[in-house]
């Protein structure tokens, strides 16, 4: 499933591709005829990722008051693509891993694209089930498989966000709010960091990593981490993402790690410590690494760097 990373990189990139454009909204598949009906010619003047969710907000040529929101969810095989003209710079694709893990595939832009009498680029036929197809001046963006898109009230949409735990990507999130939730509950710190309603945007990746940095027990209870515990994971997390949006990919290791290899090359896979190395020993400590399952996926830790005090 893509990282809230991805999510904060996908909006960027659909914000410098399409903002303050009229956009012609289909859904070739289908599934989403109504949701596209209703933004179809309308100027998207936002958007934004809140955790693992993308805001889309559109509004009517005619009453900039009028304003929806389509909101999506990737879910574990969503992804969005992209493909335009020569000026249409944008990576062809973000979410769920492609062929070249989480690195983003290529560059969007083609040659040879025909235009309309309006001087919009004419987009290539669609391929596969596309479940909505975002057309602009210079290119066009396919979402696939996402598990939720709809088409939302500004009001619905922010009622949505309210239901989300702070997002360490937020520039002004308040972490309070994290640490609240998870002292509250009895349940694994490793649990809480998936639960999107005490923290957004943190996956599996990120929840093995942080933890194994900070030298966290996974099943420690979020009522007995204590406040320096959380608010260190919350930072932890927080400079992890920053990275990944900062470079499309998730690196977890410093550099005194990997001497003499750039951060943006392919070290290991995924350049992580812990993150699926089940049988192997510690980088740091030489302890086999563990697997457990928790919270419904698959849990990777270190007895000897994150046991139990």
């Amino acid at each position: 499933m893509p990282e809230g990373h991805s999510i904060h990189r996908l909006a960027r990139q659909i914000g410098d591709v399409f903002l303050d454009q009229e956009l012609a909204v289909t859904s070739p598949q289908g599934r989403f005829a109504r949701g596209a009906a209703l933004l179809n010619g309308r100027r998207l003047v936002s958007a934004r990722a809140y955790g693992k969710q993308l805001h889309l907000t559109f509004e009517s040529p005619a009453d900039p008051a009028d304003r929806l929101v389509m909101r999506s969810h990737l879910g574990l095989y969503g992804a969005w693509s992209f493909a335009g003209d020569s000026t249409f710079a944008a990576a062809s694709s973000i979410g769920a891993p492609r062929k070249i893990g989480e690195r983003e595939t290529g560059t969007s832009g083609s040659r040879g694209q025909t235009y309309d009498d309006d001087g919009r680029v004419v987009p290539d036929a669609p391929v596969g089930a596309v479940r909505a197809r975002l057309v602009g001046n210079h290119g066009w963006a396919d979402l696939r498989g996402p598990s939720d898109c709809r088409v939302e009230t500004v009001s619905e949409a922010e009622l949505a966000k309210k239901r989300l735990g702070p997002d360490p990507l937020d520039p002004d999130a308040d972490p309070a709010l994290f640490l609240a939730r998870a002292s509250r509950s009895a349940r694994p710190i490793a649990a809480l960091l998936l639960e999107q309603q005490v923290i957004s945007g943190v996956g599996n990746i990120f929840r093995a990593e942080s933890l194994f940095r900070r030298g966290v027990d996974p099943f420690l209870p979020g009522k007995a981490a204590g406040e320096k515990v959380l608010r260190g994971l919350w930072e932890e997390n927080r400079s992890l993402m920053e990275i990944g949006v900062r470079l499309g990919r998730i690196i977890t290791t410093d550099p005194e790690d990997r001497p003499g290899v750039p951060e943006t090359a392919a070290w290991p896979a995924h350049a992580n410590y812990v993150y699926k190395r089940t049988g192997r020993a510690c980088l740091r400590c030489g302890t086999p690494i563990s697997e457990s399952e928790l919270a419904g996926r698959s849990l990777f830790w270190c007895p000897g760097c994150q046991a139990s005090s």
